[in-house]
């Protein structure tokens, strides 16, 4: 037993394999349970720093440095789950606990990638792991008793993952894309209009806004979500006018808008989501990724050569190629060799034709322990990586060569994963392409008219007859430019009665208007509802206008709005571009140019906590009655949809 200066007994891993040996003993003993006990007395590692956990000294330092190294493997997707023993009593239940690997009763899925789908298949791992380790934590930290084994209660691919697809794990992620998913730390589950997404989110008033977005969602879980929701709703419809307030402080009703706790503002400085990616170069995860794929691949053959690129990555030169294979050599070495004392197999976790590598480099493994089991991913994670290739592919994350990538193996995918039931998931900020996408970009394609019906910032949803000309992406947000004055353009005599009566009346709206493009309307793609084609003779002669000038003209001809906050130096208030800010009593008073309405609708509900008042009148009527609408539809249903 090693002990340090102090006297605390110090843990020896002479090999820097222990988790490996772990796993072996754990795999080579399944399905029987194993105490805590047996597993210091089996790992060599700890029978040299704790020996027969003969003293608590011994008990408390073995439990730590366990639990540490079994949180490590249950990172990479190996888990092991617990009990405690039927004999035991509560005083020594937490010593002598028994493990056994979690293998799973569901078979894994085991497809292959081409090399093409790597980067690809890297960043929706990322994507999907997030998810799945904001969803578990959530689980984890709201439904989860003391006594329950403590194992993942979302699939967490890990290794499992890189056993199929070596290579995985030595593919870059793009900056800005980690930087994306590791900002969104919380998920949500959102129906929308029947449909449940699961959303990946900042705080709570990013959900908000998320929601608002999209006319018809509501939040299902959790339930915290839905209520942090609800204040923001309530507080709305408090709000206040401040046209001809002055310099008068308005009265907050903290009580009523703070009530109940944020669960974004209680875990905010915890730093509970940890990064998800495990693309890491370290020996141990990268001798368990080989370790698993040699596992699912018994008999077959491989070159050291392929192995060094697939698992350490691409060679520059003779050198990098003679260091990796040695270094791939080494990590065979280590997964076959057995324990010191010989009393049992250690971490060999299979047999290796050493001839056939020695004279030929070729690797053939045999006589596994078994843990090609863990090879592969499980249906539940198949599915939520699936829908995160999905994602990719129809949101502006990635540039058009990596979606249409994307497209083609989310294509492939979906073949393996049952029908109906991928959990479609979304990040905040950065939306699909809407379901009205598909038949704008055919309106544009084939130069016809679109009829349909657009939902504006309060809820309420109009009728419009536009001319689609270009479709782009402001803020990760879809956006249409559309030609609105059709009456001037088209042949009256040629459409319906009733479409007539639509034209006229838009043609009329645009005579109180000002400014060079007053005939264009930038719409939200989102809000875009029961569209159809109307199909022309002849195409229609619309100017063409850059995209530039549109944003340029709608932020010039915006409305002048204001809103008075509860305090100063909020984040919020920081993020506003262009806004101007002065004290005013215990808040602040931002002066800010609103080039949509339905933005800033959105914007004053999720804030509304710290929000007290709102200018113009016309904007705050429009905010309380997006928010009493939000509450009447909310008010038949909990939020877990009973």
């Amino acid at each position: 037993m090693t002990e340090g200066t102090n006297g605390r007994r110090r843990f020896s891993d002479k090999w820097g394999k222990h988790e490996l040996d772990v796993l072996a003993v754990l795999s080579s003993a399944f399905p029987q349970w194993l105490t805590s006990r047996q597993i210091a007395q089996r790992v060599k590692a700890y029978a040299d720093s704790y020996g027969e956990l003969a003293d608590q000294a011994a008990k408390a330092a073995f439990a730590k440095q366990f639990q540490r190294d079994r949180a490590k493997l249950a990172a990479m997707g190996i888990a092991i789950e617990s009990r405690q023993p039927e004999y035991s009593s509560k005083s020594e239940g937490q010593d002598f606990a028994s493990y056994r690997l979690q293998l799973g009763d569901e078979p894994r899925v085991r497809l292959r990638f081409e090399q093409d789908d790597l980067p690809v298949l890297a960043a929706a791992n990322y994507l999907a792991r997030s998810v799945s380790i904001s969803q578990s934590s959530e689980h984890q930290e709201h439904h989860t008793s003391r006594t329950s084994p403590r194992v993942p209660q979302m699939p967490v691919p890990g290794l499992g993952l890189d056993s199929i697809a070596p290579g995985l794990g030595t593919q870059p992620i793009p900056d800005a894309l980690v930087k994306v998913i590791d900002s969104r730390r919380f998920a949500a589950t959102v129906d929308d209009n029947g449909e449940h997404i699961n959303v990946a989110y900042t705080d709570s008033d990013d959900l908000a806004m998320f929601v608002l977005g999209h006319p018809g969602s509501s939040i299902v879980s959790p339930q915290e979500a839905a209520d942090a929701f609800s204040r923001r709703l309530h507080a709305a419809t408090r709000l206040q006018s401040i046209d001809g307030a002055g310099d008068e402080e308005l009265p907050v009703q903290l009580s009523d808008i703070d009530s109940g706790k944020d669960p974004c503002e209680v875990n905010r400085k915890d730093g509970r989501k940890s990064s998800a990616s495990f693309q890491t170069g370290s020996e141990v995860d990268r001798r368990l990724r080989l370790m698993l794929f040699l596992s699912a691949h018994l008999g077959e053959e491989f070159s050291m050569n392929e192995l060094a690129e697939r698992f350490i990555g691409r060679v520059r030169d003779d050198d990098d190629l003679k260091r990796f294979v040695n270094t791939i050599h080494k990590d065979i070495n280590t997964l076959t060799t057995v324990s010191d004392d010989g009393e049992m197999a250690g971490s060999q976790f299979f047999d290796i034709d050493w001839n056939l590598l020695e004279t030929e480099g070729i690797v053939s493994a045999t006589n596994s322990l078994g843990l090609e089991r863990l090879a592969g991913v499980s249906p539940q994670y198949l599915s939520l990586l699936t829908a995160s290739v999905s994602y990719l592919a129809h949101s502006p994350l990635l540039p058009d060569s990596s979606r249409q990538q994307a497209q083609s193996l989310y294509l492939r995918l979906r073949q393996h994963v049952e029908p109906g039931v991928t959990p479609w998931l979304s990040l905040t900020g950065y939306e699909l392409e809407p379901m009205s996408f598909t038949i704008v970009k055919r309106a544009i394609d084939t130069q016809s008219m679109l009829d349909m019906e657009y939902t504006d910032g309060a809820g309420r949803t109009h009728r419009k007859i536009v001319s689609p000309a270009k479709i782009f992406v402001d803020e990760g947000v879809y956006y249409v430019a559309a030609w609105t004055d059709l009456y001037h353009v088209i042949d009256m005599n040629a459409i319906a009665d009733d479409l007539k009566e639509i034209i006229t009346k838009q043609s009329e709206q645009l005579t109180h208007m000002k400014g060079e493009h007053r005939q264009w309307q930038v719409l939200r793609l989102a809000r875009i509802e029961h569209a159809q084609l109307i199909e022309i003779p002849q195409p229609l002669e619309i100017p063409d206008v850059p995209i530039s000038r549109l944003r340029e003209w709608s932020f010039d001809n915006g409305t002048a709005a204001a809103i008075i906050t509860d305090r100063k130096h909020l984040s919020f208030v920081k993020s506003l571009p262009g806004a101007t800010v002065e004290d005013f009593g215990s808040g602040e008073k931002v002066h800010l140019t609103v080039s949509s309405d339905s933005w800033f609708v959105a914007f004053c509900i999720s804030h509304a906590r710290h929000i007290t008042a709102v200018a113009p009148e016309t904007l705050r009527t429009m905010i309380v009655a997006r928010a009493e609408r939000e509450l009447s539809l909310g008010e038949p249903t909990s939020a877990n949809g009973k």
